[in-house]
């Protein structure tokens, strides 16, 4: 009996935590969508502004793999959309002809810019509360 009770307690807190996430998440596409924007494509924009933080500074795809939760056919073609938007360059790594680049535009660091508040407003009211 009491372990049916301790994985109940767990499953609550779980769905809880998925809840929040999910409503979350749907708040920061709700506020970026007037900005071309969706979560996934500003939690990339995000990462590489604060893994390359001067304009030219590049950032290995590979390496953002386990850090957008997508796999990584979502996440090359979400770096497609971004690329075509103007938002991220891609360029062939030199050492490594598998390996992939990817660096913020001037676009980019601006929509980024421009975004920021907004994406952290809805974290700061859905985890907060």
């Amino acid at each position: 009996m009491a372990v049916n009770t301790v994985a109940t307690g767990l499953e609550e807190r779980w769905r809880d935590i998925l809840s929040v996430h999910a409503r979350t998440m749907c708040e920061i596409d709700r506020v970026l969508h007037p900005h071309g924007l969706g979560a996934s494509d500003f939690e990339v924009l995000d990462i590489l502004a604060t893994e390359s933080p001067r304009e030219g500074d590049q950032c290995r795809v590979q390496n953002l793999v386990g850090r957008v939760h997508l796999s990584q056919s979502a996440l090359s073609r979400l770096i497609g959309r971004l690329e075509k938007d103007g938002l991220v360059e891609r360029s062939m790594c030199v050492e490594d002809r598998r390996g992939v680049w990817v660096s913020l535009t001037r676009k980019g660091r601006d929509l980024h810019s421009a975004v920021l508040p907004l994406q952290r407003e809805v974290l700061a009211k859905m985890l907060d509360d």
